[in-house]
């Protein structure tokens, strides 16, 4: 058994006295390994809060586009009728605009035209009519160029078939005929004979 005295000597065994060096050390390694560890998780924490919340505003946006563009097939569908509509409107000769029976008929046609086109409009969807518009390849579709037309190149000069647009999102493009640039002076021009 110890007795005081012998406890009085040895600093490791007495209970009032300092720790031994050694043991100091050991502690702060472990507090500093304990600290990095828990700044490494709080570290880990708040990328996996962040992730989980760019995946919630992905989600939510998703969702959004979702039911902002879930007509879009439905009304690529719809563009068709409402093409041979406007045909049908533009096609009846003037002589058969004395004839009440057609006039009351195209009267009909062209209310459901309007009526059709109103109906886009409420959900989104707009008609791109782009005549003397400068051409833009985000809207247009050009078939053709034409010469001596009188306006710069570049300009649609004949429009075969109105684009539609579903908010911000292309449907169809409309199908143009665009200015072609006019011949420098002294250039020469090769025609086909």
């Amino acid at each position: 058994m110890m007795n005081d005295e012998n406890k009085a000597a040895d600093p490791a065994i007495n209970d009032n006295a300092a720790p031994v060096d050694g043991a100091a050390d050991g502690i702060e390694e472990r507090l500093a390994r304990a600290e990095a560890e828990a700044a490494d998780y709080k570290d880990r924490t708040l990328r996996a809060l962040a992730e989980v919340e760019n995946v919630r505003r992905r989600g939510q946006r998703e969702r959004e586009d979702a039911t902002r563009f879930a007509i879009g097939n439905f009304a690529k569908d719809l563009l068709s009728v409402a093409d041979n509509l406007r045909r049908a409107l533009e096609s009846v000769p003037e002589e058969e605009l004395r004839d009440e029976a057609m006039r009351n008929l195209l009267a009909g046609v062209a209310a459901t035209e309007r009526e059709m086109l109103a109906a886009f409009d409420r959900h989104g969807l707009r008609k791109v009519d782009p005549m003397g518009e400068r051409f833009d390849h985000n809207y247009h579709q050009a078939m053709f160029e034409l010469e001596n037309t009188g306006q710069p190149a570049g300009t649609v000069v004949q429009v075969l078939q109105p684009g539609y647009v579903l908010h911000d999102r292309l449907l169809r493009p409309a199908m143009v005929g665009v200015a072609k640039g006019e011949p420098k002076t002294g250039e020469r021009v090769d025609t086909l004979a």
